[in-house]
């Protein structure tokens, strides 16, 4: 029987069981699919204390699975396949294991992923100018003109916040008319940097891992003409899916699916917290992810006291 087991490698989940491991709680950590989360697939991390001179993102989260196992965390590298949330103790099924988990708490750190446009060169050009956030990645296109992918609110707010540092971002939108609040329209209408681009899709992304992002082969869907856009990045802002499907119908949710918190990190089922972007979808920062990781355990170190075992 676990006192805890944490699923999810993330910024979330690793400083979980860190907090936990220094607590004695000897934590259990299921990594999941993407172990490290979703900063295994950035290049330079440059807003995270403590690194004034910058960390790649693989690193970093290398450095919170070896503190995290200093102290005693078990990590286990499988996926989570199936939980069962309904009674106690919980249960937890892994996809290539029989071995079924048992344990008295869980912290869920699964995360958020970002959708993307299905192109082959969105993974190759990952984080060498192909980017899902402008507030970690705007910083290194001072000067450069960049795409912006989406016609809802968060779509404008990435526009507008890389006109900070691009010379011109352009909003490519499938409609000719956007999704996003009228607020938020408002705003990207009246930033001289912004230009739109409508009823258009990006077909292919130009480019290379060693030159960058070179451009983008648009195609209008009422014409079907298709023409080259010269930009330096491209930013997918067409939103996220928190990763919580194995969990619906146990745990409340609002209608995106992101899992509901109260008093901290508790969520509707007691004994089970939730940390970082699957519970968050304001934020979604590495250094925000991590704090609510710290809370979590934290909230879960006084729910085991209060069992009095």
């Amino acid at each position: 029987m676990e006192k805890v087991v944490i699923l999810g490698s993330g910024p979330a989940g690793l400083t979980a069981a860190i907090y936990c491991a220094r607590a004695e709680l000897q934590p259990l950590l299921i990594q999941g699919s993407q172990p490290g989360g979703q900063l295994t697939i950035t290049t330079e991390v440059e807003n995270f204390p403590g690194f004034p001179e910058g960390i790649q993102g693989p690193e970093l989260m290398d450095r919170m699975k070896k503190q995290a196992e200093k102290f005693g965390t078990r990590i286990i590298f499988d996926n989570v396949s199936k939980v069962d949330l309904r009674e106690k103790p919980f249960k937890i099924y892994l996809e290539n294991s029989e071995e079924l988990i048992e344990t008295r708490s869980v912290i869920i750190a699964t995360g958020a992923s970002a959708r993307f446009l299905g192109l082959e060169e969105e993974k190759e050009l990952m984080g060498h100018g192909v980017s899902a956030c402008a507030t970690c990645d705007g910083f290194f296109f001072k000067g450069k003109e960049v795409a912006v992918v989406g016609g809802g609110d968060t779509a404008m707010e990435e526009a507008n916040f890389l006109t900070r540092f691009a010379n011109k971002v352009y909003v490519i939108h499938r409609r000719d008319t956007l999704r996003a609040s009228k607020a938020m329209q408002e705003k990207a209408f009246s930033n001289d940097k912004i230009s739109f681009v409508w009823n258009s899709v990006i077909e292919r992304i130009l480019g290379n891992k060693k030159t960058g992002v070179e451009g983008v082969i648009l195609k209008n869907l009422k014409t079907n003409e298709k023409n080259t856009l010269n930009v330096q990045g491209v930013f997918v802002a067409i939103g996220h899916n928190p990763n919580t499907e194995i969990f619906k119908g146990q745990i409340e949710m609002d209608e995106q699916g992101y899992i509901i918190t109260k008093n901290g990190t508790h969520t509707s089922v007691e004994g089970v917290f939730a940390a970082g972007d699957v519970q968050d979808k304001k934020y979604r920062q590495a250094i925000t992810a991590a704090s609510s990781g710290c809370m979590a355990a934290l909230d879960c170190q006084h729910y085991l006291e209060s069992l009095k075992l």
